[in-house]
């Protein structure tokens, strides 16, 4: 399963890293790419839930669109 969230605030890779390290102790997360130009981050892994997602993303100061 993927998804795709579009993230406001990041800017530079100390952001990429805040969002991976945020994102990647969600249990059934396997893999989390970020595009600072799109603003989005998509992720791969088993039984998402996008509330938990989210949730991790505005924990580590950014905004989930």
């Amino acid at each position: 399963m993927k998804k795709t969230l579009t993230v406001e605030g990041m800017s530079c890779q100390h952001c990429v890293k805040a969002v991976k390290d945020a994102l990647g102790q969600i249990e059934g997360v396997k893999t989390v790419e970020v595009d600072l130009t799109n603003h989005s981050v998509e992720i791969e892994g088993d039984n998402l839930v996008h509330a938990l997602l989210k949730e991790a993303i505005e924990e580590a100061g950014y905004n989930v669109i």
